[in-house]
C-alpha cells in the first residue's frame, strides 16, 4: 500500500519539477521578447513587414536559447494607433516536454509570453545660438566649436526618419546678429536709426543728420544696398520676447545697424538642408563684443510661430529646443556696456524662452557668467561648464544624443 501511495506522490513532486523548468523557460522567453521589441522599436516604422518579421525572428532566437523549449514560434505586429505614435507587439510560444508529469498523463507544457512597446516619434525644431565674438579666436575655441557643431548636425541628420522631422536654425551672434543682406527689402526691418547714422549732408561740415538738419541743410541717407546685414536689439521689451513683427509698428521691427563687427555668418531660419547648415557653420568668424541677449532672442524668434519666420506652432509631437553657447560675459548691447544691465535683459529672455515651453541648454566655454548661464538652463543638468575648448565636441555630442533620444518616448 505504501508503494502504491508513493507513486502519485512522486508524480506530484515530479510535476513540480517540470513546471519549474517550464516557468524558467517562460521567464527567459519574456526577457528575450522584451529585449527584441525594444531593439526593433528604434527602426520599426521604417521597415517593411517582411524585414521586421525576419529581424525579429533573428534577434529573438539569438536571445532565447533554451534547449528544453521546442516548437518555438514568434508573431510580430506593428501598428500606428495615431499620427506620431506607434506600437510593436511580440508574442512568443513554445512547448516543454515533461519528464515526470507523464505519469499523470501530461506529456508537454505550453508556454506563451507577450511584450508590447509603445512609443512616439517627436519632431524637433532646434536653434543653435553660437557666440561669434572676438574672444572665440583664442584657445582654438572657434575651431572646436565648428567641429562640435558639424558632428551635432550629423547626429541629428542620422536621427531623422524622414525629411522635415528635424529642422535646425543657426544664430551666430556678437553685439548684433547678421540677418543677411538678402533681407534688405524685408518689411520687418526698420531703417530709421540706420539712415540717421549712414548718409551725407549737403554741407560736408556736418557729419550727423541732427547737426545737418538743425543747420538747415539736407541729409541724404546712403542706399540700403550698402547695409552689411546687421540688426541690433529691438525696442524694450520686444528685445527679449518673440513678439510678432507688424509693418508700421516700429517697436516690433528689427532695427538695421551698420555694426563695425557684424558677424560674417548670417543667421539661418529653420531648415533641414544639412549641406547648407554645415556651410553656414563654416562661415563663422570671431569678431566683436558679447550680447547674449540678442542671440538668445533671435533663437526664440526663429522657433516661434509668429511673423516674420512663422515656425511650426507648438504641438504634442514637436519639441522646440535652444542650445546657447558663449565664452564670455555680456559687454555691449544697443544701449549700454554695463554687464549687469545687459545681464538683466538676458535673464528676461531666458525666462520668456522657458515660459514658452522651449527647452534651453546653455554651454559656458572657459569664461562667462556661471550663475546667469546655469540659471538660464531649463534644469541644472542642461548646463555645461567647458574648461577646455577641446571638450566642446563631447559636450555637443552629449546634447545631440539627448536630442535624438527625446524623439523616442517608450
Amino acid at each position: 500500500m505504501l508503494a502504491v501511495a508513493a507513486l502519485p506522490l512522486f508524480g506530484f513532486v515530479g510535476a513540480a519539477v517540470d513546471f519549474s523548468r517550464a516557468a524558467s523557460a517562460r521567464t527567459a522567453m519574456q526577457s528575450a521578447l522584451d529585449a527584441t521589441a525594444l531593439m526593433l522599436s528604434k527602426d520599426a516604422q521604417t521597415m517593411t513587414t517582411g524585414d521586421l518579421t525576419q529581424k525579429a525572428d533573428g534577434y529573438f532566437k539569438t536571445l532565447f536559447t533554451r534547449p528544453e523549449a521546442t516548437n518555438v514560434k514568434l508573431t510580430t505586429q506593428f501598428a500606428q494607433p495615431q499620427q506620431g505614435s506607434f506600437s510593436l507587439t511580440m508574442t512568443g510560444s513554445a512547448q516543454v516536454d515533461t519528464m515526470f508529469s507523464k505519469l499523470l498523463g501530461q506529456s508537454t507544457i505550453n508556454l506563451s509570453a507577450t511584450s508590447e512597446v509603445l512609443w512616439g516619434i517627436k519632431k524637433l525644431n532646434l536653434a543653435l545660438v553660437l557666440d561669434n565674438t572676438g574672444s572665440m579666436s583664442s584657445s582654438q575655441k572657434m575651431t572646436n566649436l565648428k567641429t562640435a557643431a558639424h558632428n551635432l548636425l550629423t547626429t541629428l541628420k542620422d536621427a531623422a526618419k524622414k525629411p522635415g522631422d528635424i529642422k535646425v536654425a543657426i544664430v551666430p551672434f556678437a553685439t548684433d546678429v547678421n540677418v543677411g543682406k538678402s533681407n534688405v527689402d524685408a518689411t520687418w526691418i526698420d531703417w530709421t536709426d540706420w539712415e540717421a547714422a549712414n548718409g551725407t549732408c549737403s554741407n560736408s561740415n556736418y557729419r550727423s543728420k541732427s547737426s545737418c538738419e538743425s543747420n538747415g541743410k539736407i541729409w541724404t541717407p546712403k542706399p540700403h544696398s550698402t547695409w552689411n546685414g546687421c540688426v541690433y536689439d529691438r525696442d524694450q521689451n520686444n528685445d527679449v520676447a518673440n513678439t510678432a513683427t507688424v509693418a508700421g509698428a516700429p517697436a516690433t521691427l528689427f532695427r538695421a545697424h551698420q555694426a563695425s563687427s557684424c558677424p560674417d555668418a548670417a543667421m539661418m531660419p529653420l531648415s533641414d538642408d544639412w549641406t547648407a547648415l554645415n556651410a553656414r557653420i563654416d562661415e563663422m568668424t570671431p569678431a566683436g563684443n558679447t550680447n547674449v541677449t540678442i542671440g538668445l532672442s533671435w533663437g526664440f524668434q526663429l522657433l516661434s510661430p509668429n511673423e516674420p519666420f512663422n515656425a511650426p506652432a507648438p504641438a504634442l509631437d514637436l519639441d522646440k529646443v535652444i542650445v546657447l553657447m558663449t565664452d564670455g560675459e555680456n559687454t555691449q548691447n544697443r544701449w549700454t556696456s554695463s554687464a549687469s544691465s545687459i545681464d538683466a535683459r538676458t535673464q528676461k529672455a531666458c525666462d520668456n524662452v522657458k515660459a514658452a515651453n522651449i527647452k534651453l541648454y546653455t554651454v559656458r566655454v572657459i569664461n562667462g557668467d556661471v550663475a546667469l548661464l546655469k540659471g538660464c538652463a531649463s534644469k541644472p543638468t542642461m548646463y555645461y561648464d567647458v574648461q577646455n575648448a577641446d571638450q566642446l565636441n563631447s559636450v555637443f555630442s552629449s546634447i545631440a544624443q539627448n536630442l535624438a533620444n527625446l524623439r523616442i518616448n517608450h
